[in-house]
């Protein structure tokens, strides 16, 4: 299927592991150029390596930016944008909060929730939708968890902060419609990225074993694989998607049905 994707400027946060590097990996492979950002340099450089060698005509750059910085996430949109052009897809992420119920928390955890997860993903929006309202083309897709729509008691920190974002996405819509930039939410169930391999070999458990006990919820008896949620965030950001706007798109496996 051929998605229009080639020579558009994609910008993801969080690109250099996990769901963030996949989508960045299948945009590659599409043909576009890609700006990944992160906050760990080590890490960053072994992605920027790797997806150059995956690269299919597009241009790849790396940037150490930390989010939770919004100047710094300003002034990284403009470098983009000097350098590769001004970008058509922007793809926010983060890492999750600490999990637990909603009363182990104080005011100050709720706080720092709203400021490493909900307000870096507004502030990155803001500072790109300029260039795509100017291109009258855009795909902005904000990566939160199932807890969006699918509540769980021991993860309060991240429904709060998530659930900010989406309202956030919803407020855009019709703001955007007529300027051909499309917003969807993405929300991922279990998916095996490098912090959920971690959580499951917490106290030195089986890591495979505790991996089919967090499937056991889900339908299809088993995690989620990065590149599967790739495939749909790509679609997304596709011209084949043009029509699809104002989604929260789970990516689940199915475990929403069952609760």
């Amino acid at each position: 299927m051929e998605l229009g994707l080639a020579n558009k400027v994609a910008l993801i946060a969080g690109g250099s592991s996990g769901l963030g590097l996949a989508v960045a990996e299948e945009l590659v492979k599409e043909g576009a150029h890609v700006a990944i950002g992160a906050r760990d340099a080590d890490r960053l450089a072994r992605a920027e390596q790797h997806l150059r060698g995956l690269a299919r005509g597009g241009k790849v750059m790396a940037t150490r930016v930390d989010l939770r910085e919004h100047a710094a996430t300003r002034a990284w949109v403009e470098d983009v944008a000097g350098k590769l052009g001004g970008p058509h897809v922007v793809v926010t992420n983060s890492a999750g909060p600490p999990p637990g119920p909603a009363t182990k928390f104080d005011i100050v955890a709720y706080q720092e929730a709203v400021d490493t997860v909900m307000l870096p993903a507004i502030n990155l929006a803001l500072a790109a939708l300029p260039y795509m309202k100017a291109a009258r083309w855009g795909r902005l897709l904000l990566i939160t968890s199932e807890t969006v729509v699918r509540p769980v008691a021991r993860f309060a920190l991240s429904a709060t902060a998530r659930l900010g974002i989406v309202g956030f996405a919803s407020a855009l819509v019709q703001e955007l419609g007529d300027c051909g930039v499309t917003v969807n939410v993405l929300a991922p169930g279990y998916t095996r990225t490098p912090p959920v391999e971690r959580t499951a070999g917490t106290g030195g458990a089986d890591v495979e074993a505790s991996l089919r006990a967090m499937a056991a919820h889900i339908p299809l008896k088993r995690v989620g694989l990065p590149e599967e949620f790739a495939a749909a965030a790509v679609f997304l950001a596709s011209e084949r998607a043009s029509f699809i706007t104002g989604t929260v798109q789970l990516v689940d496996g199915g475990a929403s049905v069952i609760g």
